[in-house]
């Protein structure tokens, strides 16, 4: 690394998950960044669990 460049680090935590396969779905994400946090999610009324989960 470049001894002029600052190091960044973004912490990012998934999951997903499925009631049945197929059935109703959904994913979460949490990105933290410094003193910052930010939360994504979603679902799907018919999907599978590799979807969720990727």
């Amino acid at each position: 690394m470049d001894g002029d460049k600052e190091c960044r680090r973004v912490d990012i935590f998934t999951d997903g998950a499925c009631k049945g396969n197929p059935g109703i779905g959904g994913w979460g994400a949490i990105l933290r960044y410094g003193g910052r946090e930010k939360e994504l999610f979603g679902g799907e009324a018919a999907t599978t669990n590799n979807r969720m989960e990727l």
